[in-house]
């Protein structure tokens, strides 16, 4: 019954780049932080298409004061985090797994490519997601590139409103580590971030 609801709320929300726009309290938002130790990092997600090779969807995970990601447009959703104007708060280990799982499925995989910076390029690019704003429909690669490009160190990303162009851009930076993410379950998106959030919650 618990993943039937779950489902049900969100039909709201398309796949790939969604027009969703929560506000979560400052209780909430506080409660949920997340302070990953270690090196300071930005990881680029880009969701791609495992059919036609093209990208659907670009993110970005902070590593910053807090660990956050910046979903601009995206559709995510666990009730275990926060969302306020599309940065999603709390994202431990298993959240961040948790967000990536509920993108890979049969047909689309997740590319993660990280960046270890100082903790300064990382703060800025954390108060830049904050200050953002909600982003439009569409506008997911162009709103993370243009973030990107406001990092010190970061200045040659050009905007671009296409998935792969930044991947490819990220590709040639030096240090960046790629991976790819697959999984081969249940097509349909609204289903994987339901049984995503019922896995979060247990």
């Amino acid at each position: 019954m618990r993943r039937f609801l779950i489902a049900a709320a969100l039909l709201l929300t398309v796949a790939g780049c969604a027009t969703q726009q929560p506000y979560a309290s400052d209780a909430e938002v506080l409660a949920a932080s997340y302070r990953e130790p270690g090196p300071k990092s930005l990881t680029v997600y880009t969701m791609i298409n495992n059919r036609s090779g093209e990208g659907a969807h670009t993110a970005m995970l902070i590593n910053a004061s807090e660990q956050v990601i910046f979903d601009p447009a995206g559709s995510f959703y666990s009730s275990a985090v926060p969302e306020r104007d599309d940065v999603l708060f709390g994202i431990t280990p298993g959240m961040e797994k948790a967000y990536r799982s509920a993108h890979a499925r049969s047909t689309y995989h997740v590319v993660s490519q990280t960046v270890q910076v100082t903790p300064e390029q990382a703060e800025t690019a954390y108060r830049l997601a904050l200050s953002n704003g909600a982003v439009p429909g569409a506008f997911c690669t162009s709103a993370t590139s243009k973030l990107l490009a406001n990092v010190p160190g970061f200045e040659n990303v050009s905007t671009t409103m296409r998935p792969k162009k930044l991947m490819a851009q990220l590709e040639e930076m030096p240090g960046v580590v790629t991976t790819r993410y697959y999984e081969n379950d249940n097509p349909d998106l609204q289903l994987a971030l339901a049984e995503a959030d019922a896995r979060s919650s247990e």
